[in-house]
């Protein structure tokens, strides 16, 4: 268990996730008998799909929670490792580059995430940026192949700061430490999760019901404005009814909402820009029927690093 969380906290939580997750299943299950018996209504199937992603995430985030603050970390982790291989899959990848992508697998991202487990933060916020940046094409360019160097080098160095230094910002909400808040930054994690989560169903499903201006057509056809509008006046409503169990007022907290939801919607188009470059769908098939760990982390991925930042600097002492 988190140093300091106590028990009670940990079974709001759980409970409170299971709560909402059970309400969802049923509105799901309700739906799929009234409009989808046969499986033939394509929106209430991506409905329930993405329910139970979440009943897979919250699952592996509980039994996180019982190995306490290396169990948070080694689950993110883990994360980084799925999404760095699915993003890794579909790049052009070349003999020459082998050695580049060790280091990243195996150099760059356990030591990402050995600094966030100890809280070097003076370190874990630079090493990949700057250490790793002019590590990879300086190991790439010793194999002497120049062939499209540039591209390589660079998908290499963007897939380690998506899929390692954007989401380990996560377990890094962790390290802390805000007056009259100890031993609760496990909610941080809860609140930032629930806010992207909830936003993402909520633009999916005002989007089918209202959306018919297309913001970015080319991108990602499926986005609308009144899906995105909806979406996140629901994220925002949820971030403000959470607020108690964060160190925000209710007004910070919805103001936070807002940023998480809009920077989750913008990496989401620039995650789907890159999709379609490489021309997918998915980025894997992890999860069954719903795409690769790196599909349900699009959104987090860009809003991590911000929202940790934010709070480090507003309310944290370190």
């Amino acid at each position: 268990m988190i140093a300091g969380t106590s028990a009670a906290d940990l079974a709001l939580l759980v409970g409170g996730l299971l709560a909402v997750l059970l309400a969802a299943t049923g509105i799901g299950r309700m739906l799929q008998a009234r409009y989808s018996p046969d499986g033939s209504n394509a929106v209430v199937e991506n409905l329930n799909d993405r329910i139970r992603s979440w009943w897979i995430m919250v699952v592996l985030m509980g039994t996180a929670l019982i190995g306490g603050h290396a169990g948070v970390t080694l689950l993110f982790a883990f994360c980084s490792f799925a999404a760095l291989r699915e993003v890794m899959t579909l790049q052009d990848i070349r003999r020459s580059d082998h050695w580049a992508l060790l280091a990243a697998f195996f150099v760059a991202l356990p030591a990402q995430y050995v600094l966030i487990y100890t809280e070097w933060y003076g370190l874990y916020s630079i090493l990949i940026p700057v250490y790793a940046f002019l590590l990879i094409p300086i190991i790439a360019v010793l194999r002497g192949d120049t062939e499209g160097f540039l591209m390589r080098v660079a998908g290499v160095q963007w897939a380690l700061m998506i899929c390692v230094y954007c989401i380990s910002h996560v377990p890094a909400l962790l390290s802390l430490d805000i007056p009259g808040y100890e031993g609760r930054s496990v909610m941080l994690i809860a609140f930032l999760i629930l806010v992207v989560q909830t936003s993402d169903v909520a633009q999916y499903v005002w989007g089918k019901l209202l959306g018919r201006t297309r913001i970015s057509p080319d991108v990602s056809p499926s986005k609308t404005l009144e899906g995105l509008i909806g979406g996140a006046l629901s994220a925002i409503l949820i971030g403000v009814a959470l607020s108690w169990i964060t160190p925000f007022t209710p007004w910070q907290a919805g103001l936070l909402s807002f940023v998480i939801v809009m920077l989750g919607f913008l990496g989401g188009l620039v995650m789907s820009a890159i999709k379609r470059d490489r021309g997918v769908k998915d980025w894997g098939h992890l999860i069954a029927g719903h795409g690769g760990m790196t599909d349900r982390l699009d959104s987090v991925i860009f809003a991590a690093p911000i929202f940790f930042h934010l709070v480090r600097y507003g309310w944290s002492l370190t």
